[in-house]
């Protein structure tokens, strides 16, 4: 073979690489009008805490999935969040919204799988230091079996949507640590704190795995900064009574303003 031939030849074998390796983002480089989004996870996903939610999954056109479809008027736009969910229940019940010509999945998922809600309910009820070791137990949960159940979900989204751009949200960090008081069955700063340690942990597991996966990782914790519970503006419900289920998640300025803009970001 000659040189020129050689060269030619390496030439159309990295073009081709390069065609392969970009395909799951393909989407991202196509306007949003041509695109078919599917929206798959947990309550944060379904838009619980927000107004307009219904059926079991508890699912609300003002959660960040329907506010994003608003925005940009894709070809076609599936919500399958659902509140509750887990790894092991979303790839049960949610992969057959998705085909092999989906462009776009977004999702959260991995906070139920470690128990993210009876954590925060029990240090509402316990002592400073059974709330501290009740997340350390979530945190160890994390490190031993949370990795190889985001791996699998991951897997198992790509295959369902091979060409799709994957885009992974994490979960903001719940508590304003600073305020002195808390309100009527407020939690201390000490359990605030102890809290917000495992959020940044769970989103620190989260992002590694994502990104392990080829999915992009999409941080809310700065568009939510200065809008815990606690603080002078929260984002983000404490404990509620009517609905219960709204407790510690997003408000609708917390989906409008904290995880839309954070998706937007992800897809430029």
């Amino acid at each position: 073979m000659s040189r020129r031939t050689t060269v030619l030849a390496c030439f159309v074998f990295s073009t081709l690489l390069t065609l392969l390796t970009a395909a799951p983002a393909a989407a991202a480089s196509s306007s949003p009008s041509d695109w078919d989004y599917v929206a798959l996870g947990d309550s944060y996903s379904s838009g619980v805490g927000s107004s307009g939610q219904s059926g079991l999954c508890l699912r609300s056109p003002n959660g960040y999935p329907g506010l994003w479809d608003a925005a940009n008027d894709p070809k076609s736009y599936r919500s399958a969040a659902c509140s509750g969910a887990t790894t092991d229940t979303l790839r049960a019940t949610q992969l057959s919204a998705l085909s092999s010509g989906t462009d776009l999945v977004t999702l959260t998922i991995g906070g139920n799988d470690v128990g993210f809600a009876p954590t925060i309910i029990t240090c509402t009820l316990v002592s400073d230091a059974a709330c501290a070791a009740t997340v350390d137990i979530a945190i160890k949960a994390l490190s031993d079996d949370i990795p190889a159940k985001l791996d699998a979900t991951y897997r198992d989204i790509r295959r369902k949507a091979p060409t799709a751009r994957i885009v992974v949200l994490g979960y903001p960090i719940l508590f304003d640590e600073t305020a002195p008081s808390c309100g009527f069955a407020g939690m201390s700063i000490p359990k605030r704190k102890s809290i917000n340690k495992g959020a940044v942990e769970l989103n620190r597991v989260i992002a590694e795995r994502s990104r392990a996966a080829g999915a992009t990782w999409a941080d809310v914790t700065d568009e939510f900064a200065g809008h815990g519970i606690c603080g002078a503006s929260p984002w983000l419900h404490g404990l509620t009574v009517l609905p219960p289920t709204d407790s510690f998640h997003p408000t609708g300025n917390g989906y409008r303003y904290g995880y839309l803009p954070a998706l937007t970001s992800a897809l430029r």
